[in-house]
């Protein structure tokens, strides 16, 4: 579900986060309209706003995990998880984290990829929010999700600071909720 959606219909900070987010055309390849959200972060107001709207949202949850994907999750998940009194756990690519892990492989459109999270961060039970900054196929956050409820976490809801408008229309991801804040700017 759009931020929009759920209570925030013009809401002055949506579209400054939205502006805060530099488009660069044809990156990495031609043909993308690449969503850089390092503007975001440089514009303190912005970002203020944006991790403000998830805490708001995710404080009353009885959520004890924020778990934020590589990389750019991991912007946006340890301020959220400190405002909602929840501690981070990042979920890393291959070979990123020392010690024992557990692994979860996806599909990409062109080959596969994996996300590892250590052994013991999350306990069985524990109600779990996963971070991104974006979604556009939900693949990544699937496998997040799969990661975690082998494991024996409940996953509460995936969030993402911007998701493609395709996903209006699916606004779950296998099974889990999904809340967006704003639509990619072109």
């Amino acid at each position: 579900m759009f931020a929009e959606e759920n209570g925030l219909k013009g809401d002055p900070r949506l579209q400054a986060i939205s502006k805060a987010i530099r488009v660069v055309p044809h990156f990495p390849k031609q043909g993308i309209m690449f969503q850089d959200i390092t503007t975001l972060l440089l514009d303190h107001k912005a970002f203020k706003d944006t991790v403000d709207i998830f805490v708001d949202r995710y404080r009353d949850m009885d959520i004890s995990v924020v778990a934020g994907v590589e990389a750019r999750g991991f912007m946006f998940g340890p301020s959220i998880a400190l405002g909602i009194g929840g501690k981070f756990v990042p979920l890393r690519k291959p070979r990123k984290l020392p010690g024992e892990v557990i692994s979860e492989k996806y599909d990409l459109e062109y080959g596969t990829d994996c996300l590892e999270m250590h052994v013991g961060a999350v306990k069985p039970g524990e109600r779990v929010l996963v971070i991104d900054d974006l979604v556009a196929t939900g693949g990544t956050l699937s496998a997040a999700i799969r990661l975690l409820e082998r494991v024996g976490a409940e996953v509460v809801e995936c969030a993402c600071v911007i998701g493609v408008p395709e996903v209006k229309g699916n606004c779950r991801l296998i099974g889990k909720p999904l809340y967006v804040l704003v639509e990619p700017r072109q």
